[in-house]
């Protein structure tokens, strides 16, 4: 599945403000369809590290496990109720289009509860100590995600959303990418 940046869409927003005196050329365009694919890959490889027994679903238990390789408690009746929630054909797991829903989340979340979400994941990809997320935590996490990258290829990440041009990435924007 592949996510095609629509002209109106969030995202193309996002990039239309970050990059306000550039006309909205083909390479621009080029450049948030490439964008936006690697936001897709980046679920798909979340999703192939969950799905441990690699049969293309993830159960409440493979759901269990990987929050606890990231140092998050999940209970049995939160894992079960996660996957409940979001399992559309009641087969009791969740294929790859279920998981997105999933990690896309609910709109009906409180801006609250929404900035909590980003807190939480926001920390999942700073390094202990650090207040930002730097090339080099930003490497790690991918990996631990199942995608290798250079720390040049971090960089340009974070390059992309860098708004004050310190190099790293700060909770705002951090925030602002995520919408």
């Amino acid at each position: 599945m592949e996510n095609i940046a629509q002209p109106q869409s969030s995202f193309m927003k996002l990039c239309r403000k970050l990059s306000p005196k550039r006309k909205d050329s083909a390479a621009d365009r080029q450049h948030i369809k490439n964008v936006d694919h690697d936001k897709n890959r980046g679920t798909e490889a979340v999703f192939a590290y969950m799905d441990a027994n690699k049969d293309g679903r993830i159960s409440p238990d493979e759901l269990q496990k990987s929050f606890m390789t990231l140092g998050e408690q999940l209970s049995d009746e939160e894992a079960e109720a996660a996957v409940r929630l979001s399992d559309t054909d009641g087969d009791g797991m969740l294929d790859f289009e279920e998981f997105a829903q999933l990690i896309k989340g609910d709109d009906k979340c409180s801006e609250e509860e929404k900035k909590m979400e980003l807190k939480e994941a926001f920390k999942m990809y700073i390094a202990e100590g650090e207040e930002c997320i730097t090339p080099r935590s930003l490497k790690i996490m991918l990996k631990k995600l199942g995608e290798s990258r250079t720390t040049d290829d971090c960089r340009v990440m974070i390059r992309a959303f860098d708004l004050n041009d310190d190099g790293v990435l700060s909770f705002d924007e951090f925030a602002l990418m995520m919408r």
